[in-house]
């Protein structure tokens, strides 16, 4: 399942800063192009070098969720971002917004490295900030119809089917991970990406609007 869209019929407001973190994203990326792995390893978030000096080395903690390994992983990134953040943003307001992606991000490093705190191979990418806004959408549009593309057909399915399915396969994943993960060996943050989530899914509680209370006659 491929999502490709989702209805925005309710959304209020121009998602300013959805629009913001996705070209910010896309000129690190091109940054990363243009200086190599110098700029990678002195940008990304390295576990063992957090380790060793967390306060020189907390910077990165920021920069790296703006930071792709690939053309693939920043235009999936970016999809995501494109298709769910806009809904997230409008229910949370814009700043809150912004300061609830970049703690579902923080939430998502230290997950990964927690899991693996002597590390040096160098985590990048937006995908555990994307993975909190992933959370607080199931949360707050469970039964929103998501476009998916399934094989050549496309189908409109609900989110929690959607989001559902892909969090499983994060949790089945990074299970299966546990066992085989080198700590040199770089591959797919999946503990990133469970931490986001959940980080995302309960923040949602706290940023979500809440709901107007009235006596009906």
């Amino acid at each position: 399942m491929f999502p490709i869209g989702d209805d925005n019929s309710t959304r209020r407001t121009v998602p300013f800063v959805t629009y913001a973190l996705v070209a910010i994203n896309v000129a690190v990326f091109f940054l990363e192009l243009n200086n190599g792995d110098t700029f990678i390893r002195e940008w990304a978030f390295i576990p063992a070098r957090f380790t060793a000096d967390p306060a020189a080395n907390m910077a990165t903690v920021f920069s790296a969720m703006f930071m792709h390994g690939g053309w693939l992983h920043l235009g999936g990134n970016m999809l995501y971002l494109w298709i769910f953040g806009d809904n997230v943003e409008d229910q949370f307001g814009h700043l809150k917004y912004l300061l609830f992606y970049l703690a579902a991000g923080i939430a998502a490093t230290f997950a990964q490295y927690a899991f693996l705190p002597e590390s040096n191979v160098p985590n990048v990418g937006a995908s555990g900030a994307i993975a909190g806004v992933l959370g607080a959408y199931i949360l707050m549009f469970p039964h929103r119809r998501v476009n998916v593309l399934l094989g050549r057909a496309v189908v409109a399915m609900p989110a929690i089917v959607v989001l559902g399915f892909w969090i499983v396969l994060q949790l089945v994943s990074g299970v299966g991970s546990i066992a085989t993960t080198d700590a040199d060996m770089g591959g797919v943050a999946y503990m990133a990406h469970i931490g986001g989530f959940a980080a995302g899914f309960l923040m949602a509680f706290l940023f979500r609007p809440r709901t107007t209370r009235h006596n009906s006659a």
